[in-house]
């Protein structure tokens, strides 16, 4: 290294008082009260959004502090679990057709845990190369991205099939009669359901650092990070999003479309129920 060449500015973290987030809050609150005077209707579910917000993200800093000091799996597998069944949850309630009982719930939580955990681990264990493989800073946030985003794609996923499934009742029921089997009635329906849950990762990607930059990205540039290391990192994230993402979808999709039909291959929506 040149002895006589500037040394580099040394960026520290600024850490943000209460009475930082508080002065942030008041635009929450403007908002609202901009929804309650032009009586957009939703003012009550900003305030609930926010509040719980504040609070979850609390407790996920308190827990990720603890979970960083002790390096414990069974603690990290605990809420690795616990972030799987928040999210299975939601991909079943942004549905408005959804599969009853407990298939309702499963076909989301297995498919993003088949493809979520499976793209995490390789990332960890062979990407990254993280020792152990566990390291609770590098697991958690992966994961809930991964867990974030894929969760995303699933519910467009199979909204969008149940939802269509429903509408074109009719012809998929001709073609069964016409001789075809339960793949081949639905494959039209699959493949658009298939192409909604993964446009919003590909536009993602397609305007990456041209309309905005990427969490993971901001995040470690205000941390101090090299703006070429905090894109790489983003990069990755990304590739592993899509591909989480994609893996999901397909999965989700197939155990939807497969339980649209009985053993006999015959269309059986009964099996759908009408969100509330």
């Amino acid at each position: 290294m040149d002895a006589n060449a500037p040394a580099s500015p040394s960026i520290s973290l600024i850490e943000l008082s209460p009475w930082d987030l508080s002065l942030a809050s008041l635009l929450v609150l403007l908002l609202a009260g901009l929804s309650w005077r032009l009586r957009l209707g939703v003012e009550r579910r900003v305030l609930i959004a926010a509040a719980r917000s504040a609070v979850q993200l609390s407790l996920v800093g308190l827990v990720l502090k603890l979970l960083f000091a002790q390096t414990s799996l069974p603690l990290i597998g605990l809420m690795a679990l616990v972030m799987l069944s928040v999210a299975g949850f939601e991909v079943m309630q942004r549905q408005t057709r959804r599969f009853g009982g407990p298939w309702g719930y499963g076909i989301g939580a297995v498919s993003m845990f088949l493809s979520s955990f499976s793209v995490t681990l390789l990332a960890l264990t062979v990407v990254i190369g993280v020792e152990p493989w566990y390291q609770p800073q590098y697991l958690i946030p992966l994961l809930g991205m991964l867990l974030g985003n894929t969760m995303s794609g699933v519910a467009i996923a199979l909204d969008n099939l149940t939802r269509h499934a429903w509408e074109s009742r009719g012809q998929i029921e001709a073609r069964l009669l016409a001789g075809q089997d339960w793949e081949q009635a639905i494959e039209h329906i699959r493949r658009e359901a298939l192409r909604s849950g993964l446009i919003p990762i590909i536009n993602a990607m397609g305007t990456a650092g041209l309309v905005s930059l990427p969490g993971l990205m901001t995040g470690q540039i205000l941390a101090g990070s090299p703006p070429m290391e905090a894109a790489k990192y983003q990069l990755l994230i990304m590739f592993l999003i899509a591909a989480g993402t994609g893996f999901g979808s397909m999965v989700a999709v197939w155990m939807g479309s497969r339980r649209l039909f009985d053993e006999r291959q015959r269309l059986r929506l009964d099996r759908l129920t009408q969100a509330g």
